[in-house]
């Protein structure tokens, strides 16, 4: 929903539908970014220090990340090989 792509302002990228970006377009508040340097460096977190060995191990035993990561790649893939046949569908017209 909007409320959640408002809420990741400051991100460099994202993917966003264009059914929401049409809603976004429509929508003139005032967004200030709440992902930033200044509160990332305010953030009282913990450093930790991972091997590549220990992330994928530990992505690997999280479920719903590995779900969730190779769903959201498959589906971007489909979106791009629809965007790519429309693409040409414009540019051969």
């Amino acid at each position: 929903n909007t409320g959640e792509i408002k809420e990741l302002t400051g991100c460099d990228y994202l993917t966003i539908s264009p059914k929401l970006l049409g809603e976004l377009s429509k929508d003139s508040s005032k967004l200030t970014p709440t992902l930033t340097v200044i509160e990332a460096q305010a953030c009282n977190l913990e450093k930790i220090h991972l091997t590549e060995k220990d992330f994928r191990w530990q992505h690997n035993e999280d479920y719903m990340a590995v779900e969730k990561l190779s769903d959201g790649i498959r589906k971007f893939a489909e979106d791009a090989v629809k965007l790519e046949k429309k693409l040409k569908e414009q540019l051969g017209k």
